[in-house]
């Protein structure tokens, strides 16, 4: 018997090669963050929705906020599809991504198609998931049914900095407020909480010297070393500390950038570090903020003649499952069940997400999309990112199937 699931999956079997050209395309027009010049990408997804019937309001984020954060330019994506009285359902993926980095085998910008996978930088995180939302969209729509609410793509371009000029500005300005949210995430499990990201700067203060003459000054690297070894402590001390959270562990910290000095035969008289510090959902970012200040500050005392400038760059709060989550979820295990034959648990990631941005804003969430059983195995910010076409076709029909349960 023909069900409206069948027709569905049917539709997408259909227009898979479509699908893939599609996000080729996303995948051939670069991203990189930093700079941050997202635009283009943006105007290039509307011209494609376009010829799909899809009208995208563009949304371009003033140029001043745009580089007070960091980024060259942002014009974030609204589609809106309203098929009568009912809840409005988000769909939201991000096209920023960072830079491909070195060791690529495949061109990071060519959408090249090797033993089942595409490959490319954002092929998995999450360019992919434009393509998955968008043919969802389609299917659904292709179906003929008599549906109630509506769909809200959103395609934001600030995910790598936290979000608060994507999906955030979309919402600080009354631009969307939807019932409920599904961002881009990976197909065998649906993602309920994550973790939250404390980005901090730390300037360490000496004083220049020759070399020659070292006792004229005051190394800031020595400086620098001992509030290092000091934060360095604290990581086996957080992991002492576990989530209850299924797919979370512990807190940690981890120093992505070091600079300073100015010769090699000068003592150094500046050194700053940028560090980040990933929370789990049951600690409070100010206690942690707090503790990391301290920690500092305490280190830096104990060398005679430094000085130490602490500056926080990002926080990124936890996700927590909010109530309401449910009709999403169930519908999302139940497909994914019958589409991949498996169990696809509910869990954490200990990534964090701009998702966390509609729960803030009391608008239930959870991520699923397109990809492996883990980050690793995509490769996402890392050299060969791929998505296997197999998970991107089938997490298309999941999510196709959850959107006509949740508005027929």
């Amino acid at each position: 018997m023909t069900t409206p699931y069948n027709q569905l999956d049917a539709w997408i079997d259909a227009h898979f090669d479509e699908e893939v050209r599609f996000l080729q395309e996303m995948v051939r027009v670069p991203t990189d963050t930093p700079p941050g010049n997202n635009a283009p990408h943006a105007e290039r997804t509307a011209q494609l929705l376009t010829a799909f019937g899809f009208e995208a309001e563009k949304h371009a984020v003033p140029a001043d906020e745009v580089k007070a954060g960091g980024l060259q330019s942002i014009t974030n994506l609204i589609v809106r599809r309203r098929y009568g009285q009912g809840r409005t359902v988000a769909l939201n993926a991000h096209g920023d991504v960072v830079p491909p980095g070195d060791g690529w085998t495949h061109d990071p910008y060519g959408g090249e198609i090797e033993d089942g996978k595409l490959f490319g930088r954002a092929a998995a995180v999450s360019k992919s998931d434009f393509a998955t939302f968008t043919f969802a969209v389609r299917a659904l729509e292709a179906l003929g049914a008599q549906l109630k609410g509506g769909v809200e793509l959103h395609f934001t371009y600030d995910e790598e900095f936290g979000g608060e000029l994507g999906p955030g500005w979309l919402l600080k300005n009354g631009l969307t407020r939807p019932d409920l949210a599904l961002a881009a995430g990976f197909s065998y499990q649906v993602v309920t909480a994550h973790n939250g990201c404390l980005q901090m700067e730390v300037t360490v203060h000496g004083k220049m010297a020759h070399a020659a003459i070292p006792d004229t000054g005051v190394d800031a690297l020595q400086g620098a070393v001992r509030i290092l070894n000091d934060l360095y402590t604290q990581n086996l001390l957080y992991k002492q500390v576990s989530s209850k959270v299924p797919g979370i562990k512990h807190p940690y910290l981890n120093v992505g950038r070091i600079e300073g000095g100015t010769n090699t035969n000068v003592v150094p008289g500046k050194v700053s570090f940028k560090l980040d510090r990933r929370m789990i959902p049951e600690e409070d970012p100010v206690q942690v903020e707090n503790d990391i200040r301290r920690v500092v500050n305490e280190a830096a005392a104990a060398c005679p003649g430094i000085s130490v400038e602490v500056k926080r760059l990002l926080l990124a709060r936890s996700m927590q499952p909010l109530p309401g989550n449910e009709p999403l979820v169930r519908a999302l295990q139940q497909h994914g069940r019958a589409v991949f034959g498996e169990e696809i648990p509910t869990s954490g990631t200990p990534l964090y997400t701009d998702v966390r941005l509609y729960c803030e804003r009391g608008i239930p969430a959870v991520i699923y999309g397109a990809g492996p059983r883990t980050v690793l195995e995509s490769h996402a910010k890392r050299n060969d990112e791929r998505v296997e076409l197999e998970d991107l076709r089938r997490a298309t029909k999941v999510v196709a199937r959850a959107l006509f349960d949740l508005l027929h």
